[in-house]
């Protein structure tokens, strides 16, 4: 599979190049992979002024502005922001997941993600509040230390996986407790997931393998599930530590 773009390969020659995909994005999405910050230091990492002048804005400013949870207009007490990083502490059971204010159409998100041994959480996009759970309408980019917990074991369950549906072309994990680069785009119906540089995963919404896909899932029983064209943009509370940092997105024109 493809790298996410470099300095040598703009977002726009990139959005040329995906199968399938309803056209290219807007000149101005051209940039490059966002760098995380020297070290495991956890600091907050601000938009250049060209990514700026791109159209990126970051979604996690180092305070909870912009975010609430999932069914309520409040932060879910198991979130909090901690030296520029959005940290999960859980509890004993699953919590609230959190998610943007905001609703996003077509765009590309950027974060870093961070887990513990064994841990397990994932990133949902164009969640919407018609259903119980995030996931019973957002997909999911799976999110996982794939060496020690169960669900690595398969690869439709794996680290940047479309959960359940796609499995990523191989594991672009990093050592756990380091920092992983990830990247979602969404166009359209088109999807791509990035991890640490590497394309694992492209698909289609609602194309009839998707649908046939879905149909042999747990999804099929949720009729939102994939099919709503906006949305939010949650963080899943996995009852697993997490801490997810530089997180920004471009809107698609």
């Amino acid at each position: 599979m493809r790298r996410l773009a470099t300095s040598s390969v703009p977002l726009l020659l990139l959005g040329l190049m995906i199968n399938g995909c309803g056209g290219p994005p807007a000149a101005d999405a051209a940039s490059d992979m966002p760098q995380p910050s020297d070290g495991d230091a956890d600091v907050l990492v601000a938009l250049s002024a060209e990514e700026e002048a791109q159209g990126w804005r970051s979604l996690f400013d180092g305070t909870l502005e912009g975010w609430r949870g999932f069914m309520t207009e409040s932060v879910p007490e198991t979130w909090s922001a901690q030296d520029g990083v959005l940290v999960l502490t859980p509890g004993d059971d699953y919590g609230v997941d959190i998610m943007t204010v905001d609703q996003f159409t077509d765009f590309e998100l950027r974060f870093e993600w961070r887990l513990e041994t064994r841990g397990n959480t994932g990133v949902f996009f164009r969640v919407t509040e018609e259903a119980p759970y995030p996931y019973w309408t957002g997909p999911e980019m799976q999110l996982l230390d794939n060496g020690a917990h169960p669900d690595g074991q398969n690869p439709l369950t794996s680290a940047g996986a479309a959960y359940g549906i796609y499995a990523p072309s191989e594991d672009a994990t990093r050592p756990t407790g380091e920092w992983n680069e990830a990247a979602v785009r969404v166009e359209g119906n088109m999807v791509t997931h990035w991890l640490n540089g590497v394309e694992v995963v492209s698909y289609e919404l609602m194309s009839p393998e998707w649908q046939a896909i879905v149909a042999e899932t747990k999804f099929a029983k949720w009729p939102k599930y994939g099919v709503t064209g906006r949305g939010h943009i949650a963080f899943q509370d996995h009852t697993d530590p997490a801490w997810f940092r530089n997180i920004r997105i471009l809107e698609l024109d």
